[in-house]
């Protein structure tokens, strides 16, 4: 019998998504424009996954003491996380190349051995047709990838596997 490793859990850190507070990244002041950033985790069958630690992290605006540029959130039953962030800007990518506006995303949960990466990018950016991760991935793929704007918010649905699955990135 294999025991899990500190890879393979988010372990005795699972209570850090009992915390609703690390899911707003303005609460220390934060100025831009304040976007929500929310969606439902779902596994292969389209069931929704419970008590997953999404994680965002983003370069843009830079984290300062009024916005860190990290948060956590956790998903309710019905598999649903919310962020309250600052929308980011283009940052430099490889040379010359910019890339779209952007927020990493990474996902802890119970049955995930390790976390798994993604991006949620913006629908209507023009930076999104030259992005260098998007131009690698086919329309439908690509589509993973995109936030689209529903009530206010920016909303991107994570599919865990199976038909739709989001793209997820080897780091």
């Amino acid at each position: 019998m294999a025991i899990a490793t500190a890879a393979q859990t988010i372990g005795p850190y699972w209570h850090l998504i009992e915390h609703p507070e690390f899911a707003d990244l303005t609460r220390f002041g934060a100025e831009g424009e304040v976007i929500t950033l929310t969606g439902r985790v779902t596994d292969g069958d389209g069931a929704p996954v419970a008590d997953c630690c999404v994680e965002i992290w983003q370069s843009s605006p830079a984290a300062s003491e009024t916005f860190p540029g990290y948060g956590r959130a956790r998903t309710d039953t019905e598999g649903v996380y919310v962020f309250t962030t600052v929308k980011p800007g283009p940052v430099a990518g490889n040379g010359n190349t910019l890339q779209a506006p952007h927020i990493a995303i990474n996902l802890l949960a119970r049955g995930i051995l390790t976390r798994l990466y993604t991006r949620a990018y913006f629908q209507g950016e023009a930076l999104n047709e030259t992005d260098p991760l998007l131009g690698l991935l086919d329309e439908d793929r690509r589509a993973t990838l995109i936030a689209i704007p529903a009530d206010g918010a920016w909303r991107m649905d994570i599919r865990l596997q199976g038909e739709g699955e989001t793209v997820f990135i080897d780091v």
